[in-house]
């Protein structure tokens, strides 16, 4: 995955909030065997920690004047996007939100902005406060991402993921595709309580894999509001390759497997890694969001 070094990053879509003091934190998710089932939850993307029953309501934080600048002052340009990591998702992030603005615009439909947030062990947010080992989600009550980037090692050391640049845009359009389901009012259709293979819940992280894939379709001729031009210039068979792996990595079936020893498909909330693989891949062959029904 490669960005035009000559771009300009909007870093007013993120919200840096590592290294910050998170006060009080009474009914955060720690560590141990809470904070272990946590992850293996919350590692598969988009369970808010209100899902988890281990939140609590505290504010969010502003972040600290130090830890915004790393992005404001250090993330830039294309140029930037492809040496580092932070500046990297940032580029993701624009390059999302640049196609769903315009693919919105030409339905007719008005798109809501949404920032992503990096913190470090733990955030407050309007879904209650999380740490790290809830992993990246979506929090529709204040619509924004949270995302440590951490993660992305445990991508790769602890769920076998090969990695890569486009494993992380994966995860981030991933989530922003939960942020087009609360918008057209979908999302809300996870929350009937209902696990297995063929529940609700399943079939709406499906439908955020097949919007992923959209996006990733588009991706290399989706002009920057600013610049008329893509910010990613370039993406490889490769890149699609990873993204794949990422999907599997995380499916139901594959966590399962390598944390209980055991597959039970009725405790699905996220579906198989063929599934999420599947959808992925429909969204980035079609580019038709109109294709990405898992609720057929």
């Amino acid at each position: 995955m490669q960005f035009d070094d000559d771009a300009n990053l909007d870093s007013s879509e993120v919200r840096d909030v590592r290294g910050s003091r998170i006060p009080g934190g009474k009914a955060t998710i720690g560590g141990g065997i809470v904070g272990f089932i946590a992850l293996i939850m919350g590692v598969l993307f988009g369970v808010g920690p209100d899902q988890l029953g281990l939140s609590s309501g505290e504010q969010q934080p502003g972040g600290s004047a130090s830890a915004q600048a790393q992005v404001q002052e250090g993330c830039k340009t294309g140029r930037d996007a492809n040496t580092r990591e932070d500046c990297r998702i940032l580029g993701v992030v624009n390059s999302v939100q640049d196609f769903w603005r315009a693919e919105f615009a030409r339905r007719n439909a008005r798109y809501s902005d949404a920032k992503t947030v990096f913190f470090s062990h733990r955030v407050p947010t309007a879904c209650g406060t999380a740490s790290s080992a809830v992993g990246p989600f979506y929090c529709p009550g204040d619509r924004q991402v949270y995302l440590d980037l951490g993660f992305f090692d445990e991508l790769r050391t602890k769920f076998g993921s090969t990695g890569g640049p486009f494993a992380q845009a994966y995860v981030v359009a991933h989530e922003y595709g939960h942020h087009i389901q609360n918008t057209m009012g979908t999302l809300s259709r996870s929350q009937d309580g209902r696990q297995g293979a063929n529940s609700n819940a399943v079939r709406v992280e499906l439908q955020a894999d097949c919007y992923a894939g959209v996006w990733a379709h588009h991706a290399t001729r989706t002009p920057d509001e600013k610049s008329g031009k893509p910010l990613i210039t370039k993406l490889t068979d490769v890149d699609i390759r990873d993204g794949l792996d990422a999907a599997a990595a995380v499916g139901d079936d594959r966590i399962q497997e390598k944390f209980q020893g055991r597959v039970t498909p009725e405790s699905w909330t996220h579906g198989s890694a063929a599934q999420r693989q599947q959808w992925f891949y429909n969204g980035f062959r079609t580019g038709d969001m109109a294709q990405c029904n898992t609720f057929r």
